[in-house]
């Protein structure tokens, strides 16, 4: 057992990558909590975790920071797929992955460096659903919801694109602030419509073919940024005629480039970057 654990980021939204037979204990909530703890732990928006699969060339689980399981991360895939090729899991730039919201493609791109700087993932299908299903399930499909959130009547667009998201547009007049986010956020997430828990976006258009997006994560909070939600983001404004594909989804790290086509079929492409390699001590592993 070698306890090894790598660490990369999309945006600012950072992922501890490891693989589970590789580790002298098993990953369980407590153990994700601890070991994602920015001030007891190593530190991260969640863990990636390569397991085998009988569909794919890999398997992923994807794990928030509060032990909770997620179907789905853009940024976590890209992440994954920087680190599978950084350690030679595998030598290709081209690959599929299995996940618990449906197979993938990652496609890496190389800088002059011969260093992964991107990526772009196809991420399946959206449907316009607030519930978390496979992206081939046909489900009848909804375009706008009315949520109450104690004195706010809003307005949402639910979209599956293999994990949940809760999309609330306003007009380019009007700009979300994070103290929004801060009160939304985290009583969407736990609002008694989704019994599941819900990834939350407050987002407005800022051109033709561009919006910028503030992030409430299920399970994580506030991140930087999100690859499962810029495209669930996109998505939502396309389907509402608020924009047009492709897509510029800014948010607070960065930007992401999501390409949507007539079927809601989903690519989208953005930064990675590898940032520690390291092995977890036996001391840290003591109190797991």
């Amino acid at each position: 057992m070698n306890n090894i654990f790598f660490k990369g980021h999309g945006l600012g939204n950072d992922y501890i990558a490891l693989e589970p037979a590789t580790l002298s204990f098993k990953l369980t909530p407590r153990t994700i909590r601890a070991l994602c703890d920015r001030n007891w732990g190593i530190g991260s928006d969640g863990i990636v975790a390569l397991v085998p699969s009988k569909k794919s060339d890999f398997g992923l689980r994807i794990y928030n920071p509060d032990g909770s399981e997620a179907e789905k991360s853009g940024n976590g895939l890209r992440i994954f797929g920087c680190y599978l090729y950084h350690t030679k899991h595998t030598r290709k730039k081209h690959f599929t992955v299995e996940t618990k919201g449906g197979v993938v493609e990652v496609h890496l791109e190389l800088n002059g460096h011969g260093l992964v700087g991107g990526a772009t993932v196809d991420m399946g299908r959206a449907i316009f659903q607030p519930i978390a299903l496979p992206c081939t399930l046909r489900v009848p499909e909804l375009i706008q919801q009315p949520v109450k959130v104690g004195e706010q009547s809003l307005r949402f667009t639910g979209v599956s694109v293999g994990n949940p998201h809760c999309v609330i547009y306003e007009k380019r007049e009007k700009r979300w602030t994070r103290e929004d986010l801060l009160e939304i956020g985290p009583e969407l997430e736990n609002h008694i419509i989704f019994p599941k828990r819900i990834n939350v976006q407050l987002a407005v258009p800022t051109g033709p073919r561009a919006i910028s997006i503030l992030i409430w994560e299920r399970g994580a909070g506030e991140t930087l940024a999100s690859g499962s939600s810029a495209c669930a983001a996109a998505c939502a404004g396309i389907r509402l005629g608020l924009v047009k594909s492709p897509v510029r989804v800014k948010a607070p790290g960065g930007t992401l480039d999501i390409t949507v086509d007539s079927q809601y079929n989903i690519t989208m492409k953005g930064p990675v970057m590898e940032v520690a390699r390291g092995k977890i001590s036996p001391a840290f592993i003591h109190t797991l």
